[in-house]
């Protein structure tokens, strides 16, 4: 049998897909911080476009650019007044420590108060006086991760202004631009990218409410439990708490630390109970009220939540657990749409503003 030679095109166009692929890959490489940037603000865009629509239509006379600026500055005053809250009780109690921390300091070296009876017990200031050479050399080589820490603030400062500036614009101008896209296309099928889409915004919405409420009920029974324990400033540290517990991951834990070493420095059976009900806590948030909640906001099953957290997780780290359960939800409106149209019966995905399709089994009623 007798082979054909492969076509120079052929070749040529195999050799181009690959070199294309290739630099395709080192362009995101290249780019991935201002990818995430852009994936961060592209779900504020979407978590805000509900009010800037909102404000739209209550104001009869507003225009979009003037609702999304208030919308915009609404939650700049908010986000500005948590930092207030934050910063005005620690730059009080930094004042004060300041003033407290050479008496505290002799006090540790003789073994009184509270840090000296655990210095003394723990035997850590004979640790501290036998190795003072170890210690001297670790404190000047900080100088260089102290420099590093410095840059990647001011990183961090320049990444949540291009985000605030990215999601503006998206939210200003993405429905021109979603429209300007949809003219391409036949008015059947505009129709149908513009239900999945608006299905898709949703649970996107749903999984940041659904996060917001869990932070708000760990908050919540954080406050109680440091009140009770007699805790100093337990409004302060219940609200520190919330706001780490929003960040995925390393969130929870962060919280739980810097609200128990407030405990145990108040005292220790303080402390003993903050340790031990943040395990609780954190247990049960883990795997009672995520993907209950979480399964009731994205309409997922609570079996899928946990499944695409600890697969996202693996993947991807603390980006892939931010992503995880939206992206999984809207992967599962995706199928549903594409199920509904292969079996001829197209799915009735909710369109913005329409509460009575939130069901997806009502939805696919529909003939």
């Amino acid at each position: 049998m007798q082979t054909r030679p492969v076509p120079v095109r052929t070749i040529l166009a195999t050799i181009g897909l690959v070199l294309a692929t290739y630099v395709g890959l080192q362009l995101v490489i290249e780019t991935r911080r201002v990818l995430v940037w852009t994936v961060i603000a592209l779900f504020f865009a979407v978590a805000l476009h509900p009010a800037v629509a909102a404000v739209e239509r209550r104001l009869t006379r507003c225009r979009r650019s003037v609702a999304t600026l208030l919308v915009f500055l609404v939650t700049v005053v908010v986000v500005g007044a948590l930092i207030a809250l934050f910063v005005t009780p620690l730059a009080q109690e930094g004042t004060r420590l300041a003033g407290r921390l050479p008496q505290m300091i002799e006090d540790a070296r003789s073994g009184r108060g509270p840090v000296g009876n655990l210095l003394e017990r723990t035997h850590a200031l004979r640790y501290v006086q036998s190795h003072q050479e170890q210690i001297r050399s670790f404190a000047t080589g900080l100088g260089t991760p102290a420099l590093a820490f410095v840059r990647s603030a001011a990183t961090t400062l320049a990444g949540a202004v291009t985000i605030f500036v990215l999601a503006y614009l998206m939210v200003l101008e993405g429905p021109k631009a979603i429209d300007g896209a949809l003219s391409l296309v036949d008015d059947a099928r505009a129709a149908r990218i513009r239900r999945v889409g608006a299905a898709c915004a949703r649970t996107v919405t749903g999984y940041l409410t659904g996060n917001l409420l869990i932070s708000v009920i760990c908050g919540v029974l954080t406050y109680t439990v440091l009140l009770i324990a007699g805790v100093p400033f337990a409004g302060l540290l219940a609200l520190f708490v919330a706001v780490a517990d929003l960040i995925p991951l390393v969130g929870a834990t962060l919280g739980a630390v810097v609200a128990s070493l407030a405990a145990f420095f108040h005292s220790v059976p303080a402390g003993i109970a903050a340790v031990v009900f943040f395990i609780v806590y954190q247990q049960a948030e883990n795997h009672l009220l995520q993907p209950v909640i979480l399964s009731r906001t994205v309409k997922l099953n609570p079996l899928t939540v946990l499944l695409a957290i600890l697969l996202a997780v693996e993947v991807a780290g603390i980006l892939g657990a931010l992503l995880a359960i939206p992206v999984a939800g809207m992967i599962q409106v995706v199928l549903r749409d594409v199920w509904a149209h292969r079996r001829g019966r197209p799915l009735e995905l909710p369109m913005r503003g329409d509460d009575s399709a939130d069901d997806p089994e009502q939805a696919t009623r529909t003939e």
